[in-house]
């Protein structure tokens, strides 16, 4: 009788990519059963996880158009997520849209900052960058913006521009606990964000996303965010960093977001599909690690079959 009840749908996130073009639904290899979506295409599979009551979607968006080093496309009124999150709108106008705020599958560099001659990253440069790229989506009707790039001062700044341009409504969910992790794989081959091998140039993230073995800073990170003007904070991976998401939990009132992101989720694919565990076992109880810790808001590609693992949990 005191057992704890995993989330109502209403309090999930299911995050998605969605490209440029039409008519494409493509499979990602590394995270079977999600899909790149071009924007009409994606109202279509969205049309399936409203109707099983998730309450929000978070969007990654990518360009074919020109890549370069500040990531301009990524602030295009005519992008693939700004289209996306204007059909959604239209069609669900009650779902709630995040939008992940970034620069790396943008950029010629895979990095998610603007780089200066010496190959080091501008992070003042990148604020300026996610600002505009956060006035764009809430232009487009984005309900809550989300960045992810971990410069030192982005939730500020965002909040700032947010202000000044009358969009006070839209609320900032911060990447305020994020960690330099090993989990990211899946995600970036989906994305085609990741770091690029070049002279002079950072050869991963480590340098601006946050130490898994640094518990402190890490929290304090989360901490910055929230005097900053966010609204949600998160902790990205989940089931990595359960301690984490319980110490946040614990430090802050406002909501607490955990990504269960795209390793842990091939992770368990991988161990069903080799006989060594029953999927919808392992994800369920995966899952009810995630609500022991404390998190308000689950964001994970578990989403969009939440019927299938939870509706008779």
């Amino acid at each position: 009788m005191f057992d704890l009840e995993i989330p109502a749908p209403a309090k999930w996130c299911w995050p998605t990519f969605v490209v440029p073009g039409q008519n494409i639904k493509e499979a990602i290899a590394s995270m079977p059963g999600q899909y790149r979506y071009s924007p009409d295409q994606l109202v279509k599979a969205v049309e399936k996880v409203v109707k099983q009551g998730i309450g929000s979607v978070l969007l990654f968006g990518q360009t074919d158009g020109h890549k370069d080093n500040g990531g301009s496309q990524a602030w295009n009124d005519h992008g693939a997520v700004q289209q996306a999150v204007r059909l959604l709108k239209q069609a669900f106008p009650q779902l709630t849209i995040i939008t992940d705020v970034c620069l790396c599958a943008y950029t010629d560099h895979g990095h998610c900052a603007p780089l200066c001659a010496d190959g080091s990253l501008d992070n003042d440069a990148a604020c300026e960058c996610l600002a505009k790229v956060a006035l764009s989506h809430a232009a487009a009707g984005a309900d809550i913006v989300a960045p992810s790039a971990m410069m030192d001062g982005q939730i500020a700044v965002i909040r700032e521009a947010l202000s000044e341009n009358d969009f006070k409504q839209t609320l900032l969910m911060a990447y305020s606990t994020k960690f330099a992790s090993a989990c990211y794989g899946p995600f970036r081959d989906a994305e085609g964000s990741a770091p690029q091998l070049r002279p002079g140039m950072p050869a991963d993230r480590k340098g601006y996303q946050a130490s898994y073995a640094n518990p402190r800073n890490a929290i304090m990170e989360s901490v910055l965010d929230e005097a900053e003007g966010a609204d949600i904070l998160m902790v990205k991976p989940a089931l990595f960093y359960l301690d984490m998401i319980q110490t946040l939990r614990q430090r802050t009132l406002l909501p607490v977001a955990a990504y269960n992101v795209s390793g842990e989720y091939s992770m368990l694919i991988a161990t069903a599909r080799q006989g060594w565990g029953d999927l919808d076992e392992l994800v369920r109880e995966s899952t009810m690690g995630i609500v022991r810790a404390g998190a308000d808001l689950i964001i994970s590609y578990w989403a969009s079959e939440y019927e299938r693992f939870f509706g008779k949990a």
